[in-house]
């Protein structure tokens, strides 16, 4: 059986595609560098994470973005006629009075690993954009054209236009095609894909929340117009039925289904296999109960699907209900490997689970300075929207240990650096080493920022001497705790408990629809020179138990 989710902790808004017998998946990154994680598997089983699309951060720019914009809903496509991967994505500037301004970009490549073509701007019609290719050889771009004015039902409707490849524009202005195929409302994540006669546009509704779901629609004709499926939703938490078109709130944590352990199902797309299979991709998330927080964010699960002799799709145990352990295709199997707990940085190159907020981690990480050690060079504060070093990697687990060691010589009071548990720049706890002008040399505490109030915790500090340092943050379920060590084996704790429910989407006020992280960050709020050397990060997860959310 497969064990969902396939992708945990902050994967969300999933794309698959098919190219022979490799199967990829992309999903949203938002303000974090590199863009656009792709994974990669050939059994649909054992999946690896195996480029990213985005790496470069001044031909993408994220850089004082708020948390929350960046980029939204990746579309992984791949046209065999042209024998070329598309990539569509939005990069969403603002939601402010909830205009939510976004600009969609394409972009393709022969490789999926690239080099990746310069961006073509679309559009800026709405979110969640998705290209279709069609057998004629045209192409559409659907999106969700976000609705602004009174009167009208928000958020909007899905909106189509073609799309010309030679002049590399879209032909006019987007046309209305589909409302939904229920009540939920909330429309978005528009996919549109062709089988037999029929048309076909999968959406998600209800909101990315607890009313979340997956619907189709179908028509003869690409412009429409498309009826709805009867049995829609075909995949969701949540299966009863609802009348919400009225409220355009996302998270709608009424509708809580305490009979599944996958909340918040919706926003898919699939696959069919070369053995007339059938395996749909779609975002999901495991909160704490009651509070009915998500720390680990909105991740990946995938569900096995058939295909009705009247040319509907519905999960393969005749439900809708999503499912946490689903059987597996009728594929070869195939393994692939895992992402080590233990770096020692001697690779000199960065693995791929590191994340940065808004610019790419070789802007300030270096490997080659000093063999076997990663040198960080501090920048601006956490708080920072612009250049802020933090090298962080998802997780995946709320019962996990991070541990890292670390040389830091601080020489001001604006020089620190240490272990962050991080949600956005206004939700993050830090153990840091930093310089105490009240003890005249070096010391370690914990600074605490919730909700964007900031807390130094005084009482935590203490002196320590300019020699390599140990530093841990333990996550046990509801609550987590930091301490230190000078030889790696005896821990001293500092700082006391937090609360993990608290970084999550539901709590956190300035951001919304990412997830936790854990990693090391170094800042010179001096001259942005001063460095930290760390030579090793660890990151372990205890994976399976996701029960003792509950």
């Amino acid at each position: 059986m497969i064990q969902n989710p396939i992708f945990k902790g902050f994967n969300p808004d999933p794309c698959i595609c098919r190219k022979d017998d490799d199967y990829y998946v992309a999903v949203s990154s938002f303000e974090w560098f590199p863009g656009i994680p792709v994974y990669h598997s050939k059994d649909l089983k054992n999946w690896e994470l195996y480029t990213h699309v985005l790496t470069d951060d001044r031909e993408v720019e994220l850089r004082r973005l708020p948390s929350a914009k960046g980029i939204w809903a990746p579309c992984l496509t791949y046209c065999e006629a042209e024998d070329l991967f598309y990539v569509v994505y939005g990069v969403m500037n603002s939601m402010n009075a909830r205009y939510f301004d976004v600009d969609n970009f394409l972009i393709t490549a022969k490789d999926i690993r690239g080099p990746w073509s310069r961006p073509v701007y679309l559009n800026s019609a709405g979110f969640d954009a998705s290209i279709f290719h069609d057998e004629d050889g045209k192409k559409y771009v659907v999106s969700l054209e976000w609705e602004t004015r009174e009167g009208y039902e928000k958020p909007g409707e899905i909106c189509m236009v073609e799309y010309d490849p030679k002049k590399q524009e879209v032909k006019g202005h987007v046309k209305r095609i589909w409302r939904g195929g229920t009540d939920r409302g909330c429309i978005e994540a528009p996919h549109l894909t062709k089988r037999g006669e029929y048309y076909y546009i999968m959406c998600a509704e209800g909101g990315t929340g607890y009313n979340h779901c997956v619907t189709m629609g179908r028509s003869k004709h690409v412009w429409g117009p498309y009826e709805k499926d009867p049995m829609n939703p075909i995949l969701t938490s949540q299966p009863g039925e609802s009348y919400e078109r009225h409220d355009p709130d996302h998270l709608k944590p009424k509708y809580y289904n305490p009979d599944s352990i996958l909340q918040k199902s919706g926003h898919a797309s699939y696959v069919d296999l070369p053995n007339w299979e059938t395996y749909l991709v779609h975002l999901c998330a495991r909160p704490f109960v009651p509070e009915l927080c998500c720390t680990l964010g909105r991740e990946t699960s995938i569900q096995k699907m058939q295909w009705t002799k009247d040319g509907w799709l519905r999960m393969a145990d005749g439900s809708n209900l999503a499912k946490i352990e689903v059987e597996e295709a009728q594929l070869p199997e195939a393994v692939v490997p895992r992402i080590p707990d233990f770096d020692d940085f001697d690779s000199g190159e960065l693995r791929p689970c590191y994340y940065a907020p808004r610019i790419m981690p070789e802007s300030f990480v270096d490997l080659k300075a000093r063999p076997g050690y990663l040198r960080m060079r501090g920048q601006e504060s956490r708080t920072s929207l612009n250049r802020v070093s933090i090298l962080a990697r998802k997780l995946t687990s709320v019962y996990a240990t991070a541990t890292a060691k670390m040389e830091f010589c601080p020489e001001v009071y604006q020089h620190s650096a240490g272990l962050i548990l991080y949600y956005d720049n206004m939700n993050y706890v830090n153990l840091r080493k930093y310089y105490s002008q009240t003890l005249g040399g070096s010391a370690l505490s914990i600074v605490h920022l919730e909700n964007g109030e900031k807390n130094e915790m005084v009482d935590t500090r203490i002196g320590v001497r300019d020699v390599p340092v140990y530093l841990r943050i333990r996550l046990e379920g509801r609550k987590f705790h930091f301490g230190w060590s000078y030889d790696g084996k005896e821990y001293t704790p500092i700082g006391g408990e937090f609360e993990t429910a608290r970084f999550s989407d539901e709590y956190c006020k300035f951001g919304e629809f990412t997830g936790a992280f854990v990693g090391m960050t170094c800042a010179d709020r001096a001259r942005h020179r001063h460095y930290a050397d760390f030579d090793f990060f660890e990151y372990t997860a205890d994976e399976g138990r996701y029960s003792q959310l509950m």
